[in-house]
């Protein structure tokens, strides 16, 4: 059987821990690189064998993993179109259920089951699925699905997702009994069988939901969706004289204000919707009446301003719309909170928590009058409303500080040589041979207490740790020489070693404890840096695997002289980093002050 798997590029990079532009090198350097047995010109494909005993004759192969092997004869045994319905049959199988699918690959399915566990199988099969298909299935980033479920208060409510999309954000929610409905039967299918190998008691319904809500007359302790955007064929005739439009018939070019009516009709009184939503549904004209609305019932309780991506469906950063559906004897609110958080989701998180407890807020939002908002327009973009900083009262120290930054960009001494090729090894090899050991922060921390923890913002902003928490098993306690780096390939933050020990891992890092004496921790940080790169550069969003990374043989002297080396371009790119930024601002602030009388010219 394995003669007839086929990958292509994609598939063998993944597989060789490189870059797809790697693949295309090795096309064009080697004439023994195995020829196309399939595909086409622009996306040919390989025999997964004959990659395999390539990539071993050149000192290349990283053991392709049962589960890898799985996802190609999966590949090889449909086309892309219908392959949606052959992950469904995979966990149909990893259920226990019956299934399409012939008996020798149903016995592999459950060999990998049992090794793996179902529902993680599953999650492997999936997240390569969603990568294949990123264009069309348009699933929520994990990371911005967690924010979504732990504004909304999902976990041990009822939940639902009228656009489930393939669940991700349901399987956030840890909800006691979810429901969704999803357009795509096969979506729906593949949803339904994700959430039962996570335990989760599920009711998943396909069909459109606002022309054919399956749910119709239930109310949810929460609602959380993820709708598509910009839909003109969203029923606007069909829908006229809907109950839902309480708050006024949404415009046609509008159904993102349809999706927002739909949620509340949905929810509970006193529960919450929280919503995706374009940014410029916070200011298009004829959606005013509606936001005019739902702000005079109380019912739009904050905007939150995401980053490019936080919603694959929009080019540009979405916002989050947090609404909840008065209740009886409700007091009607007075503001609304703002939060421009980009990509610190943390800070989303916390800005809401501060504004619910009317605690003090932090750094990039706001409370805002609901009555300062009513006037004509009723934007509530959040940009107009949160300022992040006064554009010229820093002017003059920025200057200053400008020249000293510049003072001190230094590059390591790095000769050009003749290419050799690297005799490569990962970090599974490494940790089964005890050179490192590999540790991931828990997913959630008890809040206060008296022991520091390293966060997600602190790595990329190469700050001191500024979380705090209780002691409680589990912990990882950060030690001296520890590489730190995050979960997310995306995250844009930089593999660092610690000088420092003490603190507490936060989530969404990776911590990697060397042996040092075999594997150099600044080497293995320059390695980890160059992976998040070359993932970046392939748009990846997905979780880092730690045992694939790849890294070079090299003896411990030579891992030395390059962590030296990789150590210098990271506080060079610090420098840059902080360079770039000031001079931005120090740009902006020029600028304005010319122009509102606070800087003059000599």
């Amino acid at each position: 059987m394995q003669d007839d798997v086929l990958v292509n590029a994609v598939d063998i990079a993944r597989m060789a821990d490189v870059g797809r532009a790697a693949v295309s090198n090795w096309r064009k350097r080697f004439d023994d690189f195995p020829q196309p047995v399939g595909g086409t010109a622009s996306s040919p494909a390989f025999s997964l064998s004959e990659v395999e005993q390539w990539l071993r004759d050149h000192g290349r192969y990283v053991e392709v993993s049962p589960l890898e092997r799985l996802w190609q004869r999966l590949r090889s045994s449909t086309d892309d179109l219908r392959l949606g319905e052959v992950v469904a049959e995979v966990g149909a199988v990893l259920l226990g259920e019956s299934a399409r699918l012939d008996d020798a690959l149903t016995r592999e399915i459950r060999d990998i089951g049992q090794a793996e566990g179902v529902s993680a199988a599953f999650d492997g099969i999936c997240e390569r699925y969603v990568d294949l298909h990123s264009r069309r299935l348009l699933a929520t980033p994990p990371a911005v699905a967690r924010l979504m479920t732990a504004i909304g208060s999902t976990e041990g409510g009822t939940v639902l997702d009228p656009a489930c999309g393939i669940g991700t954000i349901l399987l956030e929610s840890h909800g006691i009994h979810i429901s969704g409905q999803e357009l795509n039967e096969n979506a729906a299918r593949l949803t339904s069988v994700r959430l039962r190998l996570h335990g989760y008691a599920a009711q998943i319904e396909a069909g459109d939901s606002l022309r054919d809500d399956a749910f119709a007359g239930t109310q949810f302790d929460a609602v959380v969706c993820n709708p598509p955007f910009n839909e003109r064929g969203w029923g606007y005739e069909e829908l006229t004289s809907d109950p839902r439009w309480e708050f006024g018939l949404p415009p046609r070019g509008e159904s993102e204000l349809a999706w927002v009516q739909h949620c509340l009709a949905h929810v509970k009184p006193g529960g919450l919707v929280v919503i995706m939503m374009p940014s410029v549904a916070a200011g298009r004209r004829p959606g005013r009446r509606i936001r005019g609305n739902l702000l005079r019932a109380g019912a739009l309780r904050a905007i939150i301003s995401l980053f490019p991506g936080a919603a694959p469906a929009s080019s540009g950063p979405p916002d989050l719309w947090v609404l909840r559906k008065p209740a009886e004897r409700d007091e009607p609110p007075s503001d609304v909170l703002m939060v421009n958080a980009g990509e610190d989701l943390a800070l989303a998180e916390t800005a809401w928590r501060a504004y619910r407890e009317k605690a003090e807020l932090p750094e990039n939002s706001r409370v805002v009058r609901i009555i300062d908002l009513l006037d004509e327009e009723i934007d509530l973009t959040t940009s107009h409303r949160v300022a992040t900083q006064e554009p010229t009262s820093g002017y003059l120290v920025m200057s200053d500080g400008l020249s000293s930054i510049v003072k001190e960009l230094r590059l390591p001494r790095i000769v050009a040589t003749p290419r050799r090729d690297l005799a490569m090894t990962n970090l599974g090899e490494l940790a089964r041979a005890g050179a490192v050991t590999i540790m991931q922060g828990p997913l959630k921390l008890q809040e206060g207490g008296d022991l520091p923890v390293l966060t997600a913002k602190d790595l990329l902003l190469n700050r001191e740790p500024t979380g705090r928490t209780g002691d409680a098993p589990g912990l990882v306690r950060i030690e001296e020489g520890d590489v730190i780096a995050s979960l997310l390939h995306s995250s844009g933050a930089s593999p660092r070693v610690m000088s420092r020990a003490g603190a507490v891992l936060g989530s969404q890092l990776l911590l990697f404890r060397t042996d040092p004496e075999r594997l150099d921790p600044y080497f293995l940080a320059g390695c980890l840096r160059a992976e998040s790169t070359a993932a970046s550069r392939h748009g990846s969003t997905v979780r880092r695997d730690p045992r694939r990374a790849s890294l070079p043989r090299l003896p411990i002297e030579e891992q030395r002289r390059y962590g030296k080396a990789f150590a210098q371009l990271l506080v060079f790119e610090d420098t840059a980093r902080a360079l770039r930024e000031i001079s931005d601002n120090l740009v902006v602030a020029g600028l304005d002050g010319l122009l509102d009388g606070s800087l003059t010219p000599e």
